[in-house]
Order: structure tokens, then C-alpha cells, then sequence
């Protein structure tokens, strides 16, 4: 049986967040997806210890796991790698893997992905916490006080209560203008229309890689922008480059490199795009 549907996902150093991951992917968790549906891609990019395939087992879930050495910083080789390796038709990938899925996304995907011949479906960014990360770092969130808030509406019993404890990520003013989305969709021919994430992001975390591939594919002929409503995917802290950074310069250096290599601001996209609503099925359109 080929799977539907394949999830890129690039980790380092995230072992115990990825498996949370995985766990929001499995069947027992994701709504309307049952074994086989969707294969999941795990593409370890380099870490200190890589987790093994024994600790990333999940029932019912078809995970694949290919360990980099020597990996460069950035995850985009990594990335493309990943795309690479998908079978199936629909591609949807993570270029942080220590993000949850709320219950419905993999369905919502599949179900966007057949509102239009050339869509590109976004999801957007939630984080863990009361705040979004980049801030509540500083105040003493750690993984011990995600451990505990997670404890505290018993997940995984009901994905959707993350949404209770968690906020958008900066620059996402749903159902606004989007800058990214951390699990970008899309069918694989527009994967291998815009050739993948571009390999001059290759500094640590990828730089502007994930906007990059945003405003690429949402500028290709013909293609419709989905955003979905009600599902996305929620951010585990783990001390990542940009999620969890204290130092704001790095965003100024993301926008440096953007103009360097795109001679041109870097903004969120502004194409309204259709609105999905997962939840009912309605498809609004601007």
C-alpha cells in the first residue's frame, strides 16, 4: 500500500521532543489517518547522538530514519534529502521537528490538497507557553515547564487542548499575512517545480530557508495559497536557532542574508489566499 501522503521531518539534538512528534502523528492520535495513509521521513541532521529507529518506533506509524554524519549546519541538504525519499503524491514537511500536530492536520492536508490542481497549503505556527518562545526563554521556560504544562491537560488524551496553551508565533496574525509555515504542503511536482529549498541558506537552522520556499512556491504560476484553520503545529522548546533564540540580532542577520540572496525585503506573504476551515470543511475565499 503507498501512502497518501509523506512528512519530511529534520531534527538535531531533539530526540525526546521528536518522539512527542511522532507520537501526534501516529493514528491513535491523528484523526481520519489510519496505518498506512502517511509515511513519515526522519532525516537526523548530524546530531551529537541520533536517535535510533528502537526509540522513534511508533504503532500504527510508518517512520523511516536516515542518520547524517558530518552534516553541514544548516538542515537544507537535509531537507531536499528528505523530499527525495517521499513516495507519496502529497509532501508536507517539517524543517523543525520538534513541533506537535494538532489531531486533524494530516486529513486537513489531504483534503486542501484536492481544493485545487497546484495548492500550496500552510499551516500556521503555534508555540508552546504564554508567550512565544523567543520571550518566555528568557523568563525560565525550560523543558521542565513544558513537561509540567503538557502534564497539565493530560496530552496527549486531547491534541486540541494545545491550543489552550499555546500562542501564535511572532509575525502570525491569523488569519492574516503568513512569513512561514513550519510544515510547508505541498504536492510533490511543486516540490520539484521549485527544486526544493535553496542551498545558499547554509547557515546554522537554515537561515530564511522556510520563508524562502514559502514565497517561492506561493509565486509559482497558477498555484493557490490554502491556509488552514483550526489545526497547525505547536513548538517545543529545545533550544532551537531561531524558535528559541535570545538574541534578537539573529533575525536581523535572517533578513541580511534574505536581501543578499533575493536582493529584496524579506515580508510575509500577502497573497489572501483561500481560508480552509478543517473543522467544517468551508473554504473561504477573498
Amino acid at each position: 500500500m503507498e501512502p497518501e501522503i509523506s512528512l519530511v521531518l529534520v531534527s538535531y539534538d531533539m530526540t525526546a521532543q521528536l518522539r512527542r512528534t511522532l507520537m501526534s502523528l501516529a493514528p491513535a492520535y491523528q484523526l481520519g489517518c489510519p496505518p498506512g495513509r502517511c509515511e513519515v521521513i526522519v532525516v537526523d541532521n548530524g546530531s551529537p547522538v541520533p536517535p535510533t529507529p528502537e526509540e522513534l518506533a511508533t504503532p500504527g506509524l510508518d517512520v523511516t530514519l536516515h542518520a547524517w554524519r558530518d552534516a553541514p549546519p544548516s538542515p537544507v541538504p537535509a531537507l531536499n534529502f528528505g523530499i527525495a525519499q517521499a513516495r507519496a503524491p502529497v509532501v508536507a514537511v517539517w524543517i523543525d521537528a520538534a513541533r506537535l500536530a494538532s489531531p486533524g492536520l494530516v486529513d486537513a492536508y489531504l483534503r486542501a490538497s484536492a481544493l485545487h490542481p497546484r495548492p500550496v497549503i500552510a499551516s500556521y505556527n503555534y508555540h508552546l507557553g504564554s508567550k512565544p518562545q523567543y520571550h518566555s526563554v528568557r523568563e525560565g521556560y525550560d523543558e521542565t515547564a513544558e513537561a509540567a504544562l503538557l502534564a497539565s491537560i493530560d496530552w496527549p488524551s486531547d491534541g486540541y487542548r494545545l491550543f489552550e496553551v499555546s500562542v501564535l508565533e511572532v509575525g502570525q496574525t491569523w488569519p492574516g499575512p503568513m512569513l512561514e509555515s513550519n510544515a510547508l504542503c505541498m504536492p510533490r511536482a511543486l516540490w520539484d517545480e521549485i527544486g526544493g529549498y535553496e542551498k545558499r541558506f547554509s547557515g546554522p537552522g537554515g537561515g530564511a530557508a522556510n520563508p524562502d520556499v514559502f514565497h517561492r512556491a506561493c509565486s509559482l504560476p497558477d498555484t493557490q495559497l490554502i491556509k488552514i484553520a483550526n489545526e497547525g503545529t505547536i513548538h517545543q522548546v529545545h533550544g532551537g536557532i531561531a524558535t528559541n533564540a535570545t538574541d534578537h540580532k539573529i533575525f536581523r542577520k535572517l533578513a541580511i542574508e534574505y536581501m543578499k540572496i533575493r536582493k529584496q525585503p524579506l515580508a510575509p506573504v500577502r497573497t489572501p489566499g483561500w481560508l480552509y476551515d478543517a473543522r467544517t470543511g468551508a473554504v473561504m475565499q477573498p
